[in-house]
């Protein structure tokens, strides 16, 4: 299988990944870590390429992809959204901005079928003194409420 229209291959990019990992010790985390870095998600048929060239099992493999809410197992839309729930982010308001996503009609963790936004939760963004904090594509906001939220889902919020 190619990836997005390019001659390049998952197998190969998680051939090359492993080999550029090649005598670390416990290379697995960082090793998903770079296919997802590249691949945009860690895809199923990576798995099983993933197993074989570190020695491991299938379902080890497969137990630490879909354990840390880091990993994708899609792609992830086109503006990501990740909404702090740390415990300074929950004191501040954190839960004020899931309320919001729901009643929006989206779902933590998925992404929509036009494939344009991911809103993902994460435990820290190391913006603790200006909770709730939310990233979008990168992008640090602090205080946010839901009318910002709102406006950043929306890709219209102002800086």
């Amino acid at each position: 299988m190619t990836t997005s229209g390019s001659d390049v291959t998952v197998e190969s990019v998680v051939r090359r990944v492993v080999a550029e990992h090649h005598g670390h010790r416990g290379p697995l985390l960082p090793v998903l870590h770079a296919v997802q870095a590249e691949l945009g998600h860690v895809p199923q048929e990576a798995i099983p390429v993933l197993a074989d060239a570190l020695n491991l099992s299938r379902a080890d493999v497969h137990g630490v992809v879909t354990f840390y809410h880091d990993f994708r197992r899609e792609p992830a839309g086109r503006t990501t959204v990740r909404i702090c729930r740390a415990e300074a982010c929950q004191a501040q308001g954190a839960d004020g901005l899931l309320k919001h996503v729901r009643e929006s009609g989206l779902s933590l963790g998925e992404t929509t079928a036009d494939g344009a936004l991911t809103v993902e939760q994460v435990f820290c963004l190391g913006n603790c003194a200006l909770g709730p904090a939310v990233e979008a594509n990168g992008r640090l906001y602090g205080r946010v409420g839901p009318a910002r939220l709102g406006a950043i889902l929306d890709g219209t919020v102002s800086s």
